[in-house]
């Protein structure tokens, strides 16, 4: 009855220590099925293992970080026209007033709120 079983270092605190790389594993996947990110982008996972012996070397204590780095979500852009200093607004696909495809009007795109003086 005296049976001693090997376990890899990830099965150790209980699992914790895999139960950490798996969190962090689905939060990769999560990010390379996000449609927002680049598909081909790397992401990478890192676990670190601190093992730190007492002065007897016989105990030692084992901490485990789980790090993740998602790749950035995709850059969003748009484009601005200048009518003069204080007129800035968004271009838009479609000209105000006219009618859309649905019957609806077009409304006017949205002018850029300036602010001059911090504070």
């Amino acid at each position: 009855m005296n049976e001693c079983t090997q376990k890899s270092i990830l099965q150790m605190a209980r699992g914790a220590i895999q139960e950490r790389a798996d969190y962090e594993m689905s939060r990769l996947l999560d990010n390379i099925l996000d449609p927002n990110t680049a598909a081909t982008a790397q992401r990478t996972l890192t676990l670190t293992l601190k093992l730190k012996p007492d002065d007897t070397r016989q105990n030692i204590a084992v901490s485990c970080v789980a790090k993740s780095v998602l790749a950035a979500t995709n850059p969003v852009t748009t484009s601005l026209y200048v009518a003069d200093e204080e007129t800035i607004v968004e271009m838009v696909p479609q000209v105000p007033g006219q009618t859309a495809i649905d019957g609806s009007e077009q409304e006017a795109p949205p002018l850029l709120k300036l602010i001059k003086t911090a504070g």
